[in-house]
């Protein structure tokens, strides 16, 4: 969709979107759950959390008709438990947030909190980059327990959807570059208040109509050929003079297979990693705040609906870096949910797991390129660039591909 707002955007394109699916979105999109006494619910196919920096991501929405005031609820950075313990940054303009939310951040002695600033001080001054083969642990290494558990491992185990042990360095130093000192609210967290395909792939579908773009749900593409009449391709028989893969990486192979096999042969081999969420319920439930992180168990932070505008007492806890069996999953969280925010019993309502959810972020990964073949190109959050898998780095790969194109 970033893709083809931002074609037409510049005009002088005739537009044609095939998904699948009959829903737009791809994996960011609504979802319908069964709640108590019969009540079905809207939420999402998997919580997600945006941040302020993603300029992008939010200039496409207002462009669609979106205004992100009310569609998100917008906090400073907030990494504190429900007893208030971790770290929590001001409304304030870089690096007076980071510097006064680390002396205010709760259960960190002044030995931590030294530590964090020194080790962030000298991230700064390196200009946030590290050896490529660097892990986060290894850019971590020193650091006192307390704030791997509160801070660094939160922070990447969300943005890298893996562990510190094996995510890459490089990687969380764009991210941390480019949130914590990218400007006033760009470490902000910003948590949709309605579901993942209200917020930006319906309004884009209804605003790319409007323009005259040919819209085809659950029209699946299943051949991928060039054209044996002059430059351009044959997509499932029709001629187009440009083709954009905006799919799944395995998805993209197999159509690409044919003419660009050893493009095809690195996006197939991406390993990939699960993230899986899980919604509960809970009569008059209400959380200290929107957002909670957790510890100690499988999963790092919980969202309460009820405060952003969902039924109240529905929460989702959502597993990064997931390796658990369904019911397992929901046993532990459930478990973990209820010991640490003193919950009554938790009733599981629907655990959603995606096995595929993000490429595997570490420093030895090969990411495929954008150009693929003459006039045809490749856009998602697994083409090689400075982000993980995350919706900037997805819409900022449509928007790169649309600009080749019109090049």
């Amino acid at each position: 969709m970033a893709a083809a707002v931002t074609l037409a955007q510049a005009g002088g394109h005739a537009i044609s979107v095939f998904e699948s699916s009959r829903h737009w979105g791809g994996r960011a999109r609504g979802l319908d759950i069964a709640g108590p006494q019969g009540a079905m619910w809207r939420v999402d196919n998997g919580q997600h959390i945006l941040i302020g920096a993603y300029r992008d991501s939010l200039a496409l929405m207002r462009h669609v008709g979106i205004d992100p005031a009310h569609a998100l609820y917008r906090s400073p950075l907030d990494l504190r438990d429900g007893h208030d313990q971790g770290l929590h940054l001001p409304d304030l303009p870089p690096p007076w947030d980071a510097l006064l939310g680390i002396a205010r951040a709760q259960g960190w002695t002044w030995h931590e909190k030294l530590a964090l600033l020194r080790r962030a001080a000298r991230w700064h001054r390196a200009g946030f980059e590290c050896a490529a083969q660097a892990t986060v642990a290894d850019l971590c290494q020193g650091l006192p327990p307390r704030l791997l558990d509160g801070f660094v491992t939160p922070l990447c185990v969300s943005a890298l959807n893996l562990p510190i042990e094996t995510a890459s360095g490089r990687v969380f130093l764009r991210i941390l570059a480019d949130s914590l000192f990218a400007g006033r609210g760009g470490s902000n967290f910003l948590i949709p208040r309605v579901d993942m395909g209200a917020l930006f792939p319906e309004a884009a579908a209804h605003w790319l109509a409007q323009q005259g773009a040919q819209l085809h749900l659950g029209a699946r593409v299943h051949t991928l050929t060039r054209s044996s009449t002059g430059p351009g391709w044959q997509v499932n028989g029709r001629p187009f003079a440009h083709v954009l893969l905006a799919t799944p990486s395995h998805e993209a192979a197999r159509l690409a297979q044919p003419t660009a096999p050893a493009w095809a042969a690195t996006a197939g081999q991406l390993p990939h990693t699960a993230i899986a969420t899980v919604y509960a319920w809970a009569a008059g439930v209400q959380l200290p705040r929107p957002m909670l992180a957790l510890q100690g168990g499988p999963a790092q932070f919980v969202f309460d609906k009820g405060q952003l505008g969902g039924p109240a007492g529905l929460l989702a806890l959502v597993v990064s870096a997931n390796q658990h069996g369904r019911a397992e999953l929901e046993n532990l969280t459930l478990a973990q949910a209820q010991a640490q925010l003193a919950l009554p019993r938790l009733q599981a309502l629907k655990t959603v797991i995606d096995k595929r959810a993000t490429f595997a972020c570490t420093p030895a990964v090969a990411r495929p390129g954008q150009a693929i073949a003459p006039q045809l190109w490749a856009c998602g959050d697994y083409i090689d660039g400075p982000y993980p898998a995350t919706l900037e780095g997805a819409v900022r790969s449509g928007i790169a591909a649309a600009q080749a194109l019109g090049r």
